[in-house]
């Protein structure tokens, strides 16, 4: 059989230009070993004690059924989100000609699919049966009710964004694949949605973004899988970094096209992290999305930047660490 695909395969494992297969030294590969590593199981990891001990926290949580159904949109966001990257990155995959960035991102479409069972997982073991003891309505996490339109229109311009790969790869539309997928998407709002959960439902609930008339309850389980998968989030965000910084440093591309892209994505993130005000107060959220943002910018478009390492890149706080 002759086929262009089998011959570009073939002369690919006749590559008599490398010595290994693979380089750990490299960006893809070095963020591949940093996964396989750190890999988690979205049941064992979490274990159905925790999912448990949530459970019986939220049934017993203080607030009214629009408190729960503004807990619930937050999950309902990050659920879908998981599922529509874990569709959406393929053509990256496909565009991509270094096997240690197909091996990457083969872990990270592995991953997005691991967040998305989480999520699931979640809502079945914890927001039905809590929604059911209680006499709420039972609403999926499917419902339309959970997603602005922003929201919606964020994740469509990421699909287009990544499709076009397949149809014009160049260095500018890889750029814009990276900044709508690995800085907006993962970077700036899953981390500012994950900033409020985890300070709304972690621990400490003295944070000013906690309403002080109320008490939200400690729900660890959720807590220590959105931890796991921000670790994982780190590495996605590191490498689209490394990406775009290399594509402004060594193939010229305009760092216009990233102050454009993200600049022009933002009001769609401000529109989500908006959701919910009855348990988190959404100023500080969109504050704290835009500063995220302007810090990335500032690192991506300087050549001489150093990446920060995966432990960095997730932290949540107001430091230089959450941001830089």
């Amino acid at each position: 059989m002759q086929d262009g695909t089998l011959g570009q395969d073939m002369t690919q494992i006749r590559d008599t230009s490398r010595e290994m297969r693979i380089s750990e030294e490299s960006v893809g590969g070095g963020y591949f070993k940093h996964a396989v590593y750190n890999h988690w199981d979205p049941y064992e990891d979490i274990s159905q004690e925790l999912i448990e001990q949530d459970r019986e926290r939220a049934m017993a949580m203080e607030g009214d059924r629009e408190e729960f159904l503004d807990v619930t949109q937050y999950l309902a966001l990050f659920g879908a989100g998981e599922e529509s990257v874990t569709e959406d990155l393929a053509p990256l995959m496909v565009a991509l000609d270094d096997i240690n960035d197909q091996m990457f991102v083969s872990s990270q479409i592995y991953e997005e699919a691991k967040h998305t069972q989480f999520f699931d997982r979640y809502w079945r073991e914890v927001i039905y049966p809590v929604a059911e003891e209680r006499g709420w309505e039972k609403v999926p996490p499917t419902d339309q009710r959970f997603f602005p339109d922003g929201y919606v229109e964020l994740f469509e311009r990421t699909e287009d964004a990544m499709e076009t790969l397949l149809t014009d790869d160049t260095p500018e539309n890889r750029v814009r694949a990276y900044c709508h997928y690995h800085l907006v998407v993962e970077s700036v709002l899953a981390q500012t949605g994950y900033f409020g959960l985890t300070t709304a439902l972690g621990a400490d609930d003295d944070d000013p973004l906690t309403p002080p008339d109320r008490e939200t309850p400690h729900l660890a389980g959720l807590v220590k899988g959105i931890n796991y998968i921000r670790s994982d989030e780190g590495r996605h965000v590191g490498f689209g970094m490394q990406k775009v910084q290399h594509h402004i440093a060594e193939n010229g591309v305009d760092e216009a096209v990233v102050q454009e892209t993200l600049k022009e994505l933002m009001p769609f993130v401000a529109e989500t992290v908006s959701v919910g005000d009855s348990v988190i107060d959404p100023m500080p959220l969109v504050n704290y999305a835009r500063d995220k943002l302007t810090r990335r910018i500032d690192i991506i478009t300087d050549a001489d930047a150093e990446i920060p390492d995966v432990e960095e890149l997730v932290a949540l706080d107001d430091g230089s660490a959450a941001a830089d």
